[in-house]
């Protein structure tokens, strides 16, 4: 429809406001855009303390009513899966995260700590006393592969026995009570990517015979248990969760993604939680986007808090995913790792730093680190 002429000149309708830099209200957190940076593995915590040049990463990435969530972050000693990633169950990486948090304060973020457990992604070298890597299951994974070369090799785990399940519910619980110390706005458990959890979610890993194997709702009550025990330690307006039903990362795949999706959907309803972070099914294999006709939108649906979806989105896949409703806050990671002032770039449609993948998990404190270059101010 042609615009109105008024006096001989066409009148010009206001611009549309982006979807992404709407203002969204996330729980009892007052966001001034949709746009989150994701939970991002970076190995350069060294002896699993988070380290003076995170304080640099993370305040470079925070906006004022902007959400981070951070790398994932060790419940136990137990966890370690990987070199140089920090864990939050002892007093001296609590401290240590304080300053870190409230670099991204000052600068008005919004700042949650991804909790995790990696469950067998690990190896006899990483765990106390050489011991085996606890799992689901006492099924090994194979070792990862990357260009012909085995990049990573994996010890047997050891089953969890069914009595010794609280003592990792309660390993959880007290990871989250630390990171509220330690002055996170909030937690979110990480549930997805062939993880501890995700081994007990899936059924391509768990072969359990116990009230935690079998059944759609046995697999998911390891996941539950941890929501309900850390929803009750901080509150359930500060707990979120991440999932990858349609995932097959480290091994971990469902033969029926869209009713596990559904079933925790769902379930979660129950314990009020702020949100559920989920990875696009298009996102089957790490770093790989796959055209497939599943979609988000059943868990979307079902679950009745707000709604976070991660994966291979760019700018207008954001926008359209808010402005259709699908979603209601978008995750950016490898984005936001090369463009510390993200927000600011999407808001002027600016060029995009690309980023270095080979740089992604050295431990260097500055190179492809805190080295990305910002928009010039005059921009």
């Amino acid at each position: 429809m042609d615009k109105k002429v008024v006096n001989g000149q066409k009148e010009q309708h206001p611009q549309q406001p982006i979807p992404l830099l709407t203002p969204y209200k996330l729980g009892p957190f007052q966001l001034s855009h949709r746009i989150v940076m994701a939970p991002m593995t970076r190995q350069r915590s060294y002896n699993d303390i988070p380290q003076p040049h995170a304080l640099l990463y993370y305040s470079q990435r925070a906006t004022k009513g902007g959400l981070i969530i951070s790398e994932a972050t060790g419940s136990s000693e137990t966890w370690r899966g990987y070199v140089h990633t920090p864990g939050i169950w002892t007093k001296e990486q609590v401290e240590a995260w304080k300053p870190i948090v409230d670099a991204v304060h000052a600068k008005g973020g919004i700042f949650f700590c991804q909790i995790c457990h990696t469950g067998r992604v690990s190896n006899y070298g990483f765990q106390p006393n050489g011991q085996a890597p606890i799992s689901s299951t006492d099924k090994k994974l194979a070792a990862q592969v990357r260009n012909g070369v085995v990049v990573a090799e994996f010890s047997p785990p050891r089953r969890l026995r069914t009595e010794e399940i609280p003592d990792i519910v309660n390993e959880f619980k007290l990871a989250a009570l630390n990171a509220i110390e330690a002055g996170f706005d909030g937690v979110e458990i990480h549930g997805a990517h062939g993880y501890l959890i995700d081994q007990f979610l899936k059924d391509s890993v768990n072969d359990r015979t116990d009230e935690y194997g079998g059944s759609l709702e046995n697999r998911c009550r390891f996941a539950l248990e941890i929501i309900e025990a850390v929803s009750n330690a901080i509150g359930p307006q500060r707990l979120g969760i991440r999932l990858s039903p349609f995932a097959n990362y480290l091994g971990s795949a469902d033969s029926n993604p869209e009713a596990l999706g559904l079933y925790m959907a769902e379930a979660l309803n129950k314990y009020g939680i702020l949100y559920c972070h989920v990875v696009e099914p298009r996102m089957k294999l790490i770093g790989e986007k796959f055209e497939c006709s599943d979609s988000l939108l059943p868990m979307r649906k079902a679950f009745k808090g707000n709604f976070i979806s991660a994966g291979g989105y760019d700018r207008e896949d954001g926008n359209n995913a808010v402005a259709e409703n699908r979603t209601d806050l978008v995750v950016y990671g490898r984005l936001f790792l090369a463009n510390p002032d993200l927000p600011k770039r999407f808001e002027l449609n600016a060029p995009l730093n690309q980023y270095k993948r080979e740089t992604f998990y050295t431990s260097d404190p500055v190179v492809g680190y805190t080295d990305y270059p910002f928009l010039e101010s005059n921009a």
